[in-house]
């Protein structure tokens, strides 16, 4: 009789033992999955929310957008990619905008249009209507070799490089490319730049 009593105890052990390693595995595979979405969230993207209609038509009031950080780690910027960036002068505040000039370049906004080195940018099919307000870029501003010149789609409605509160982009400023849309879900997908 004692040797079955025995039994039933080391069953009980090794049931224990079974519970307490699946529950260490439970929690490594937790540790491990929160440890991978902080290293995504940190190095890789980010996720933001379009604020405003400066990006109209293409992105929209209330879009949720993860943004690549990673990309121009290894490349660089090209025109017409839509890139995030903090605001200078209030905290947590991010913009998301169009590049439109590059390094180098000479920029200038007039007649409504974006030229670039004296001629006007044909391929710039993004603009939502003619610019009325030519800020900065109503004088040729020529861009230094990391120096970036960005326009919110929709032109009349945007705060942007022609702002002297904005002004020319710096690499350094570009957090990321705007790289998929999550939410609306009837809009989700990756976002084209070009």
């Amino acid at each position: 009789m004692a040797k079955h009593g025995e039994e039933d105890i080391k069953t009980e052990k090794n049931a224990e033992k079974s519970i307490m390693k699946e529950l260490f595995g439970w929690i490594i595979y937790i540790l491990v999955v929160v440890g991978l979405t902080y290293l995504i969230l940190t190095f890789v993207g980010q996720r933001t929310r379009v604020s405003g209609q400066s990006m109209e038509t293409t992105l929209s009031d209330g879009d949720n957008l993860i943004v690549d950080k990673l990309s121009y780690r290894f490349k660089d910027p090209k025109r017409f990619d839509i890139i995030v960036f903090p605001f200078r002068y209030e905290e947590n505040v991010y913009y998301i905008k169009r590049i439109i000039g590059l390094p180098g370049e000479k920029i200038q906004v007039k007649d409504g249009c974006a030229y670039i080195d004296g001629e006007i940018l044909e391929s710039d099919i993004y603009g939502a209507e003619l610019m009325d307000n030519f800020g900065i870029a109503g004088e040729e501003i020529t861009l230094g070799e990391d120096e970036y010149f960005v326009l919110g789609d929709n032109r009349n409605h945007s705060s942007d490089s022609r702002d002297p509160s904005v002004g020319v982009l710096t690499r350094e400023d570009l957090l990321g490319k705007a790289w998929v849309r999550i939410y609306p879900f009837d809009k989700m997908g990756v976002i084209r730049h070009e």
